[in-house]
């Protein structure tokens, strides 16, 4: 996405060419909400102190991101079995193993990353962690499924000791190089701070450097994934999940930012930092009042945001009169804004009703 580069009228100068904001705004806008998070909020909750936010999250990251590899199993199913331990279906036991072994994982990593002391001040992820990651993620599947071509010292959480088929464009990372080339870029993960680029697209760029070392024999990807949310998570952003409807535009980023221009990967991890942010975090961190209170500054500064909260005198706010009263869905909105209106304005619950548009 193109950055306005000519002076334009007041109201038009945040938005891109399609009416979605550039990609400098939408950076510079997660900048802002994490830092609202930060000093208005007291930052980001720990698993044990707000289990329902994390859960969400959770539900949505192991369906997530095993369904852009490949696996099969809908988002219902995933969540009857990381909740209640029930494989619904007629899937291939491995499927469901896939989505167990990532989704211990990614609990590993949420807990990990926001507990006291785990590691050094300077230091945001280890070598060491990076092979217990793999393991947790990949030791269920392989007890049934493992790589076909995997020796005997090639299980999870230890790199591979052969070389892979070319990638695309006709990258082979040797195996050879492997310990070396991850302690360089574990160094440069931990050197991150002090990355000029804005965090999201500093955070790609390690993200695309990690699958061009591919330095395990299979789950690369998912790796690279829930490596990115350890270190987001422990520099007090949210984790980034990339839907599965995204995989093309995704899998387009990581070949741009190999080809040196890792602009669109971070400007997606953005967009879905953010989603996170504004869906699940700074709403329930934050509560009813506050949220409402931050909302209406928020909309001030920046009038992109749209509140659905019913009013005391009846009706609701200019979100829900555009969605035509309580929800019903207007022709300017997109089916996850339908979405999100319908299930604030008709639920209300814990955090009152509210709607955010993100996009």
């Amino acid at each position: 996405m193109v950055v306005d580069q000519q002076p334009t009228p007041a109201r038009h100068r945040s938005v891109g060419r399609r009416g979605r904001p550039s990609r400098a705004v939408v950076h510079r806008r997660l900048d802002e909400l994490v830092a609202d998070l930060k000093e208005h909020l007291g930052g980001l909750t720990s698993p044990l102190e707000a289990e329902g936010i994390w859960t969400e999250i959770w539900y949505s990251e192991a369906h997530n991101s095993t369904a852009i590899e490949g696996n099969t199993l809908v988002l219902h199913q995933v969540e009857r079995l990381l909740r209640d331990g029930q494989a619904v279906g007629d899937k291939q036991l491995s499927e469901y193993l896939e989505v167990r072994g990532y989704a211990e994982a990614a609990d590993w990593v949420y807990r990990q990353a926001l507990a006291p002391g785990a590691l050094a001040p300077e230091e945001l992820l280890t070598l060491a962690e990076v092979r217990q990651i793999h393991a947790h993620a990949l030791g269920p599947v392989w007890e049934v499924a493992p790589h076909l071509s995997a020796g005997d010292r090639e299980q999870p959480g230890a790199w591979r000791e052969q070389d892979i088929r070319p990638f695309p464009r006709g990258m082979t990372p040797p195996h050879t190089e492997i310990q070396v080339r991850m302690t360089d870029w574990v160094a440069d993960v931990n050197a991150i701070r002090s990355d000029e680029a804005p965090i999201a697209e500093a955070m790609s760029k390690r993200h695309a450097a990690f699958e061009r070392i591919h330095p395990f024999l299979d789950g690369n990807g998912r790796m690279g994934r829930l490596l990115t949310n350890l270190v987001l998570v422990r520099l007090g952003y949210p984790p980034a999940i990339i839907h599965k409807r995204d995989r093309a535009k995704y899998l387009e980023g990581l070949d741009r930012a190999d080809r040196g221009d890792p602009g669109p990967l971070g400007e997606m991890f953005a967009r879905a930092i953010t989603e996170n942010l504004t869906k699940f975090i700074i709403p329930a961190v934050a509560g009813r009042r506050s949220w409402c209170r931050w909302c209406r500054w928020r909309r001030r500064s920046w009038g992109w945001l749209r509140c659905g909260r019913p009013r005391s005198g009846g009706g609701y706010g200019p979100c829900a009169a555009k969605m035509g009263g309580g929800g019903a869905a207007g022709s300017g909105w997109t089916s996850t804004e339908r979405a999100g209106m319908r299930r604030c304005v008709g639920g209300g619950t814990e955090m009152g009703a509210y709607f955010l548009r993100a996009s």
